[in-house]
């Protein structure tokens, strides 16, 4: 019996996954290298669908000692969410381990590190993302999150017909789209300016990162009455991976009426999927 790939891949979701990074990671804080090591790991906690940066303590600059207030958590996983994304941050565990603090020459990094007990991880601690200020691999900056091994993003040119409307005004009408394919994520359509009613949106003073794409900017609407906040987005200097879709506006496919070729698409149900009033 044939089995979705997505399906394989979530079914170990309640498990913590690991994958050796075959490279020079690099961590800073201040401008101080607090981490440089050749054997890191990518992490996946149980429940959390994006990884963390897993290394040998002895490549950490620093002290680790047990946080004040942290304790051991991940020991009681009921008031958790199935499914752990972004969102939820980085002092949520879902394994049993200890909270620690990193001390430096230079200040102490709250919370930084989280020691698993898991044998398989004996003598490594997962990294807290937020708390480094800058992190490299090889010599190429990371953003966002550290990036997955399994995951892709692939922009196509298309001639497809795409239609965008809210509250039954049209707010996009385009036949030039690039289709940005991500994992885990339904299809995105990009869309340039020329076919967008630019009056119809507003800047909003939102910013997201991802990881493969670069810091992404917002626009909200009042379109057809309805008021949506950050509806569409924008990449102005994206990373490599996003760099097809440089300055195009893409709305989500979530909260709009999508037309591809004279059919309308579904609305799909993802993380984004919260009303955006």
């Amino acid at each position: 019996m044939a089995v979705q790939m997505r399906s394989v891949l979530f079914s170990v979701l309640p498990q913590t996954r690991v994958q050796p990074v075959d490279l020079r990671l690099r961590a800073d804080a201040g401008g101080d290298t607090v981490v440089d090591t050749v054997a890191a790991w990518l992490v996946w906690e149980p429940r959390r669908v994006v990884c963390s940066f897993a290394v040998p303590v002895t490549d950490i600059v620093g002290r680790l000692v047990p946080s004040a207030d942290g304790g051991t958590t991940g020991t009681d996983l009921s008031g958790l969410p199935p499914v752990l994304t972004p969102r939820d941050p980085f002092a949520v565990h879902s394994t049993p381990g200890t909270v620690h603090d990193i001390e430096t020459a230079d200040g102490t990094l709250a919370a930084a590190a989280f020691v698993p007990e898991d044998p398989d991880l004996d003598g490594y601690a997962i990294l807290d993302w937020d708390a480094f200020s800058r992190w490299r691999e090889e010599e190429e900056i990371l953003v966002g999150h550290p990036r997955q091994p399994l995951h892709r993003v692939q922009c196509l040119t298309s001639s497809r017909h795409i239609v965008v409307e809210i509250g039954g005004e049209v707010v996009a009408d385009s036949r030039a789209p690039v289709l940005l394919l991500e994992t885990d994520l339904p299809p995105r359509w990009y869309l340039p300016r020329a076919d967008v009613r630019m009056d119809l949106l507003t800047r909003s003073p939102s910013h997201t990162t991802c990881a493969y794409k670069g810091k992404a900017s917002y626009y909200s609407t009042t379109a057809g009455g309805q008021p949506l906040d950050d509806i569409a987005w924008t990449y102005a200097d994206p990373e490599h991976d996003g760099v097809p879709v440089r300055d195009l506006l893409c709305f989500y496919v979530e909260h709009t009426n999508t037309i591809v070729d004279g059919e309308r698409v579904g609305r799909p149900v993802t993380d984004w999927s919260r009303q955006r009033t």
